[in-house]
């Protein structure tokens, strides 16, 4: 059967306390709701339908970032999850499908559960996911009569009974399009919040003479974040479950605790990733290759066998390519390294492609803004840049050319040529006695004077 996904993404989240629409603030460096989306988009859905409010363009722009097939629509007035769902009725009219209803700032649901929930429509008519709170507070309550859903109270409206349920509603609700709609239909906001509650179409469901249950998953993954604890707690979970399969996957990390991965992170089978090493969005690792630690790496990628680090800090643009090195206290911008290139020490590669075995030796730096513009540095294969060297871009070093350290090049460097770019040395004997006398003979004088 057809799946749509409805993702509800309209409130502020006022106890976020931030400018920022609630959904929008990042869990390994994306917006909770991208991680939302990529669920959803997991499960192959031929439609997938966000429900917009605070912040409407903002959120708009976030959603078709990632997803530019997504539909959206706007609820104009937040008046209860039952209501944000029915302003998809006018989309949906003519699906004849399943619809999963998910959320915004939920963003550690894992694909497999959600395709479990939307399995149960091949026996129920509404399918509810719950969890086993170890902390109940107040969540709504699932109400079982074996293994069929009763109903769903809120807590607002519990009895005591009621509230000593450990068993909680996530709000993520599966059911067909047709039944959905028309159980919404029967909602009313007669409550202690005066909303129009999602939950309870169970409750219309049952009295139609229509079945439902209830499939329970562990309780972290239906964190909603609506705080900045929660929001921690959130990023917490999602590393510590991405390290866990890329060590299941091959990858080595000796302290993974401390490393801080992206939602979009690749690392192969095979690479090596060192302690307190922090991936931004858009890092890919090869198999083979050795992040070492202290190091961040974004929007780059680390060849085969490459060595990067340690505090090495690669900016977006940057690939290293195979066997090649990048050391201690290098910056690289923009920049490609060919198969068995070296910057080991102390050094800023920007807006440059370094030569494959070129050799840049320790403080050298591409000078690659001029102020206004970004201008290209180019090394040429088996080059050797000395120490301390100052490349002004635009310039060409070519293969096998070698620079003197201590230059300043600001022409283009011949293939197998010496370019040398630094003042003749002068010694004065006998001069540095002399003025560190005269200074230590001013400093006693000015002390006298105080």
């Amino acid at each position: 059967m057809a799946l749509a996904t409805l993702i509800l993404a309209a409130g502020k989240g006022t106890r976020m306390k931030s400018d920022l629409p609630k959904v929008l603030h990042p869990v390994a460096h994306a917006p909770m709701v991208h991680h939302v989306m990529a669920a959803a988009q997991s499960l192959e859905a031929d439609r997938r339908i966000l429900v917009t409010g605070h912040m409407a363009e903002a959120v708009t722009a976030a959603g078709l970032a990632f997803d530019p097939a997504c539909e959206v629509v706007h609820q104009a007035q937040q008046l209860g999850t039952g209501h944000a769902v029915d302003q998809a009725r006018t989309a949906l009219q003519d699906f004849n499908g399943t619809v999963l209803v998910l959320y915004g700032d939920n963003p550690l649901f894992r694909p497999e559960t959600l395709a479990n929930l939307v399995a149960q429509l091949d026996r129920v008519d509404v399918a509810i996911l719950g969890f086993d709170a170890a902390d109940p507070a107040r969540y709504g309550r699932l109400v079982m009569d074996g293994d069929a859903l009763h109903e769903i109270v809120e807590f607002k409206d519990a009895t005591e009974d009621q509230r000593a349920i450990t068993l909680c509603n996530s709000g993520v609700m599966a059911a067909s399009a047709k039944t959905l709609f028309a159980l919404l239909s029967k909602v009313e906001n007669k409550n202690a919040s005066g909303e129009y509650y999602l939950t309870d179409v169970v409750a219309h469901a049952r009295a139609e003479g229509l079945s439902a249950t209830a499939v329970i998953c562990p309780e972290e993954e239906t964190l909603g974040v609506d705080n900045r604890p929660a929001l921690a707690r959130a990023e917490a979970i999602y590393q510590s479950r991405r390290r866990t399969t890329l060590l299941e996957d091959g990858v080595t990390m000796q302290a993974p605790d401390t490393v801080h991965l992206a939602f979009d992170t690749v690392i192969e089978p095979g690479a090596t990733v060192e302690p307190y090493v922090v991936f931004g969005p858009g890092a890919v690792v090869s198999a083979g290759a050795c992040v070492r630690a202290f190091s961040h790496v974004e929007g780059a990628h680390v060849g085969a066998g490459a060595v990067v680090g340690p505090y090495a800090r690669l900016r977006p643009g940057s690939t290293i390519g195979p066997d090649a090195k990048v050391g201690n206290f290098v910056e690289t911008k923009n920049a490609t390294l060919a198969e068995g290139a070296k910057v080991n020490h102390l050094s800023y590669v920007g807006d440059a492609a370094i030569g494959a075995r070129a050799n840049l030796g320790a403080g050298t730096i591409t000078c690659n803004y001029d102020g206004v513009f970004k201008h290209r540095t180019d090394v040429g294969a088996d080059a050797f840049i000395g120490s301390n060297t100052m490349l002004v871009a635009p310039v060409t070093v070519g293969a096998g050319a070698l620079t003197a350290s201590g230059s300043v090049i600001t022409s283009d460097v011949p293939a197998d040529a010496l370019a040398v770019a630094r003042g003749k040395q002068m010694n004065k004997p006998g001069f540095a006695k002399k003025l560190m006398d005269r200074l230590r003979a001013a400093k006693v004088a000015k002390r006298k004077e105080q």
